[in-house]
């Protein structure tokens, strides 16, 4: 199992429909907006390193209005 937080730049005007659509990828399991320099914050629980990269490239990526992303996976 591979947690990971993704924190994602958004276009604000977006920024609802663009968590709504975040929380519906498979492997997503929190999405929230937040306050700052990110908009949106998902927290991933996959199989594996490459299943994160596969949620945040043809997921979160592929989504309009979302500008850019950092991902961290947890290390516990």
């Amino acid at each position: 199992m591979v947690i990971a937080y993704v924190l994602i730049k958004a276009n604000v005007p977006s920024v609802d429909r663009i968590r709504d659509t975040v929380a519906e990828l498979d492997g997503v399991t929190d999405a929230h907006i937040v306050a700052g320099d990110i908009d949106v914050i998902a927290k991933i629980d996959v199989d594996s390193p490459a299943d994160v990269r596969k949620t945040v490239a043809s997921g979160v990526l592929s989504i309009s209005g979302v500008e850019g992303t950092q991902t961290h996976m947890a290390m516990e």
